[in-house]
């Protein structure tokens, strides 16, 4: 489900829904967010704001890094840290020219959560 990088954040999020068994405006209200905004975000017409998306992760036990990643956006603590370290943002754009696999970016990633 959440798992194939070829989806988009409202498939995702739709999918999970589905599987746990909520109407949109069940799981609208569990959000406090109106069916129509709830919609717009599973049709990929409206990307959530970070309150919404992180209680999305939290109530369809989603992963929150995986769904910001979605949305194109990285954090403001991740964009903080790219301002601040230039190359930083050297390696997101070497990533990107060398259009690394999901494979070769998730052992980047393991490799990167070791250090420290």
């Amino acid at each position: 489900m959440a798992n194939d990088p070829e989806k988009t954040l409202g498939e995702v999020i739709r999918e999970a829904r589905i599987h746990a068994k909520l109407s949109l405006r069940e799981f609208a209200k569990k959000l406090e967010i109106t069916p129509s905004y709830q919609s717009d975000i599973e049709n990929d017409r409206r990307i959530p704001s970070d309150e919404v998306l992180r209680a999305t992760a939290t109530s369809l036990k989603l992963d929150f890094d995986d769904l910001m990643a979605r949305t194109g956006r990285v954090g403001e603590k991740a964009e903080r840290y790219v301002r601040r370290r230039p190359t930083a943002g050297a390696l997101l754009r070497t990533i990107s020219d060398k259009n690394l696999s999901e494979e070769q970016l998730k052992k980047l990633l393991r490799d990167a959560e070791k250090m420290k």
